[in-house]
């Protein structure tokens, strides 16, 4: 099997595994559910006046939520970006793509990633896999990702713990920091370093930053663990067994957000892993997150032959729940949210 017809194959057990096992972490909660949003009776607010935009990339978006990194590559998935970005585009939210490895490798399936032309305002995210500048990539690379799809950032994805379990992993990641630097120095968009469900924290992210990321997506532990969806993926009791081990491994969501903000106070910041309803994308925000990522929660309706209007009607249900949780807590806009204190349960 080549290795284009490798990737593919990957990303179609991927998905199909995402749908339909259980690859929840286990053993490891992200940590929204030990928060409480202070009750306000009487807000002073219209509910209908309610705020929830901002702007990201330079471009506004009317609610603060990405749809995250989660397919292409694989002609079979091409309907799921399709239906993802016009949902993005229709409620005003940002999107990435999965990784572009697939396309750069073979162009033939660049085109299952290209979403611009039903999406031509939304903030819109290249991926690579970090570990990728160590297994020839480079700049350049990174460059035509981003050409690709017309994109307004670059991220670059670090899956260690992934790659670790993976049948077929990557996992000489060393040195990158260097290799990140120069495509930040090099690339004409910024760069967004995200996790995959396992967290960044603190001084992680404060050597990203210093070396001229962005943004910083912690993708905290307590949604999908990937280690999870690579036990399904094994075809020896030993690699499935070794996999398991680590269903539970990682930092919290919240306490990823809390960390970084803490040690990067003007750092733009997205929390994402697990996050569940839009009260879960609000207590983000209060943690110390500008604007919150999901996947699974908008994988699941994007599969459905109604394709992007089931996506919309999944995520419109979290921006009602967001812009509820606001007005129940006296904060009109997200400026007020992210001055909100949170109750610890």
């Amino acid at each position: 099997m080549s290795e284009s017809e490798q990737t593919s194959s990957r990303k179609l057990d991927h998905v199909r595994i995402v749908l339909g096992e259980d690859v929840a972490a286990k053993g490891v909660t992200t940590g929204f559910a030990a928060y409480r949003m202070p009750h306000e009776a009487a807000p002073e607010l219209d509910l209908a006046e309610i705020d929830t935009g901002l702007t990201f990339l330079g471009k506004r978006m009317r609610a603060p939520l990405l749809i995250s990194s989660m397919t292409g590559g694989a002609r079979d998935v091409a309907r799921i970006n399709l239906a993802l970005a016009e949902a993005a585009e229709t409620l005003g939210l940002a999107m990435g793509v999965g990784s572009q490895r697939a396309a750069l490798v073979d162009p033939r399936v660049a085109e299952t990633y290209r979403v611009r032309h039903v999406a031509p305002t939304i903030p819109l995210l290249a991926n690579l896999g970090a570990v990728q500048l160590n297994y020839g990539f480079g700049v350049d690379e990174c460059r035509r990702a981003v050409e690709m799809i017309e994109a307004d950032a670059l991220v670059l994805h670090f899956n260690a713990l992934q790659e670790a379990v993976q049948p077929e992993g990557n996992t000489n990641f060393k040195g990158l920091l260097r290799r990140i630097e120069e495509v930040c120095t090099r690339l004409d968009v910024p760069v967004i370093v995200k996790e995959v469900g396992n967290g960044i924290g603190a001084a992680t992210a404060r050597r990203l930053v210093d070396a001229g990321v962005k943004v910083i997506d912690v993708a905290g532990a307590g949604g999908t663990s990937w280690s999870e969806v690579e036990r399904f993926r094994h075809k020896t009791e030993r690699g499935a067994q070794v996999a398991a081990a680590f269903a539970g491994w990682g930092i919290p969501t919240t306490e990823a957000i809390r960390q970084v903000r803490a040690a990067l106070p003007d750092i733009t910041i997205i929390g994402s892993g697990g996050v569940r309803s839009g009260v879960d994308v609000a207590k983000a925000i209060a943690l110390g997150a500008d604007l919150a990522a999901t996947a699974k929660p908008a994988l699941i309706p994007a599969v459905d032959e109604r394709g992007a209007e089931a996506v919309i009607e999944s995520l419109q249900v979290y921006i009602d729940e967001l812009r509820i949780a606001m007005f129940c807590t006296g904060c009109g806009d997200l400026a007020a949210l992210r001055r909100l204190q949170l109750e610890r349960i």
